[in-house]
């Protein structure tokens, strides 16, 4: 099992609707078995994923998966562990920390055999779910909004990431920084490019060299008020932003050899 883990430091950057799609895209254009962590308690992920009908709830919620040692989850080819309030009291915990990350990970090893790929949301402030997160993690994801507090964020969460990789799992991947919500205005314009040129090497970078980046689009709120994937929406536009997210989500699927 493949474990992708979507995360910043900065909040409303729209990693829970990434988290989503990307679950979707996984599932319904891959066709591989899809494990969805939600491990930020406010939920966004798990309310869009429970509304499409299309993920079986497991009877865990996915605190358990830190503080019990969780064996299985329940069957299906698509499969969300739900968000609880539980998750806020981890921090306060500092003397479990360690057991914590140490509990993801033999959940994930007991559950591996069953999923192809999990996909792990993760909470804005930097605690223990993040570092457990990316010490269980293959690749890292790293969505962000065109603005100094995100920027200075994912220089945050980068260095987080080295400690990591130095010390705990050698094997993760930064699979890069991924704009979005991109508006088209002079403004914005400037900021993605002082980024590509501040932070070339930090990117996610498509096949043919391009930085990824998504626009502010529509489509994805709407996509997830009716917990659907952005290519089964009946609009026209949806369609259009299809066109834009698929080479996007290929270069996120061929980072992490997932084919």
């Amino acid at each position: 099992m493949t474990t992708l883990v979507l995360a910043n430091e900065k909040g409303g950057v729209g990693k829970s609707a990434i988290a989503c799609q990307l679950g979707y895209y996984f599932h319904d254009i891959l066709n591989k078995r899809v494990l969805v962590i939600d491990l930020d308690h406010q939920g966004n992920t798990t309310r869009s994923l429970t509304k499409s009908g299309l993920a079986t709830v497991a009877p865990v919620q996915s605190h358990q998966f830190l503080t019990e040692p969780i064996t299985s989850v329940a069957s299906g080819a698509f499969v969300l562990v739900p968000s609880s309030r539980e998750l806020l009291k981890l921090q306060e915990q500092k003397e479990w920390h360690n057991r914590f990350a140490t509990n993801l990970r033999e959940c994930l090893r007991a559950v591996g055999a069953s999923f192809d790929m999990a996909i792990i949301d993760t909470n804005p402030n930097p605690d223990i779910r993040v570092i457990a997160a990316l010490v269980v993690a293959d690749g890292v994801l790293a969505p962000i909004q065109l603005n100094q507090e995100a920027v200075h964020g994912i220089g945050s969460l980068r260095r987080q990431v080295v400690k990591i990789q130095g010390t705990l799992n050698p094997d993760l991947r930064f699979l890069g920084i991924l704009p979005n919500l991109v508006e088209a205005t002079p403004f914005q314009r400037e900021n993605l490019t002082q980024l590509v040129t501040a932070c070339a090497d930090l990117l996610l970078t498509l096949r043919d060299g391009r930085p990824a980046a998504f626009a502010r689009r529509t489509a994805w709120p709407e996509a997830q008020a009716l917990g659907i994937p952005i290519w089964k929406s009946k609009k026209t536009s949806s369609r259009d932003v299809w066109s834009e997210i698929r080479p996007v989500f290929e270069t996120v699927a061929a980072s992490l050899e997932v084919s």
